[in-house]
């Protein structure tokens, strides 16, 4: 009894005043979501490659990509039970040990099947970082600093993003995809040993919570999130938003800049992490904005209205120097950090018993758009291909491009007329 009342008091003094370890047990996790995030996005400037290796069209290549996200979208809210009850250690061991299974298995597949299950296995390992991160900040950290570690975990996400698109895009031309996922694979693994080395699930030592009740409890916020109206508008709300995002930043971005303004691919590329850097410093920025004028509502449909402008012009006002359009891309990127104030709101709308199983739903609303849209407008680039080939991959104009992209635009509108009916919440939850 003397002994727990001691840890009990370490615990709270290392919560108050976190040190160096706090810190480096959380950068395992943030390490984590930044790989997260690189491999996301990694398929973008692989698309030539990948159609020409696999002989695939773009509608199987969007269908490629889009594993990662089906299986990401699927896993977020048991994660959220598990990590409450085995902890971020066990877990971000598994999951780097999966992630690079998959990567390996990516990087040496012959045949398309082989290709979809090491897409697959990457997903499911990434999907584990963010969640577990955040429990590394809540037991680790104070509770008046959860708001800046998570948002110091998204930009780790946002900076993994930007280093898959042109420093990736450089090691791909020199070294070729598969020894670029190779390597990948191999960093994994190695940091798979560094987590069960060097992170621990609290301060102290104590024990973890292992109550049986716990998943029965989550599963109980989770029905009574979903018996909110306004909840399942949040998600879908969420969802419009960040499909520009998730669909042209994360895929198929790359291939249109270079088809529109003849760059090369690190350039493409470059050009592309212009909205990542964007969502980076929107988001933050955007949620804080929020807080400070108390609204929810008000600027999830300013920066719906933005985002739809912004890339609509992107699409519609061409031809355009280059200069302008990376300019439209880095506001899109900014103006769609916003989305974040969904998830907020989500929080709000609910029940403090509620709200987390609610951010969670919203936010595998969002990773499905991904799933969604990728592959949709793979297919709309097949049915207007003009039959070119290059290097034995498909080639696809500018217009093919333009069109598949109105999926796009139409949903930015989409997202335009939910947020109207977002409503601010009276009485947001308390901290339990």
């Amino acid at each position: 009894m003397l002994a727990w009342g001691r840890a009990v008091a370490e615990d709270s003094a290392m919560r108050k005043s976190p040190g160096l370890f706090a810190w480096t047990v959380w950068s395992v996790g943030a390490i984590g979501f930044f790989c997260a995030f690189f491999q996301r996005v990694g398929p973008s400037i692989m698309v030539g490659e990948l159609m020409a290796d696999f002989g695939v069209s773009a509608a199987l290549l969007g269908n490629l990509s889009a594993l990662y996200f089906y299986a990401y979208a699927s896993l977020q809210i048991p994660i959220g039970v598990m990590v409450d009850r085995w902890g971020p250690r066990r877990l971000m061991t598994i999951a780097w040990l999966l992630a690079g299974t998959g990567s390996l298995l990516f990087a040496a597949a012959d045949t398309l099947e082989a290709a979809y299950l090491g897409r697959f296995l990457i997903g499911v390992g990434s999907a584990f970082f963010f969640v577990c991160s955040l429990k590394i900040a809540a037991v680790w950290f104070p509770v008046e600093r959860f708001a800046l570690m998570g948002g110091l975990t998204l930009m780790a996400g946002m900076a993994g993003g930007v280093g898959g698109q042109a420093p990736t895009a450089w090691t791909v031309g020199v070294y070729g995809w598969r020894p670029t996922l190779a390597a990948a694979g191999i960093f994994a693994f190695v940091f798979a040993v560094v987590c069960w080395t060097v992170v621990r699930d609290r301060p102290g030592g104590g024990r973890r919570d292992l109550r049986s009740h716990a998943a029965p409890h989550l599963l109980a916020g989770l029905f009574s999130a979903l018996r909110q109206p306004q909840t399942w508008l949040l998600a879908a709300a969420a969802s419009t938003m960040s499909a520009t995002l998730l669909a042209f930043a994360a895929l198929w971005g790359v291939p249109y800049m270079m088809a529109e303004y003849g760059l090369s691919r690190p350039l493409a590329a470059g050009s592309i992490s212009l909205m990542l850097i964007g969502w980076a410093v929107g988001s933050p920025a955007i949620g804080w904005l929020s807080d400070r004028v108390g609204s929810r509502r008000y600027p999830v449909i300013a920066v719906a209205v933005l985002s739809a402008v912004s890339f609509s012009a992107l699409i519609f006002l061409r031809p355009m120097p280059l200069f302008l359009a990376e300019g439209l891309l880095f506001f899109n990127g900014v103006v769609s950090g916003g989305m974040v104030v969904l998830l907020a709101a989500a929080r709000d709308s609910n029940s403090a018993e509620a709200s987390g199983s609610a951010v969670s739903f919203v936010n595998t609303a969002i990773i499905f758009s991904g799933a969604l849209l990728q592959p949709v407008i793979g297919w709309l680039l097949d049915l207007n291909w003009d039959g070119r080939m290059e290097a034995g991959a498909r080639v696809y104009s500018v217009d093919a491009f333009n069109t598949a992209f109105l999926t796009l635009v139409a949903a930015n509108v989409l997202a335009i007329v939910l947020c109207l009916f977002v409503r601010d919440s009276k009485h947001r939850p308390k901290e339990s």
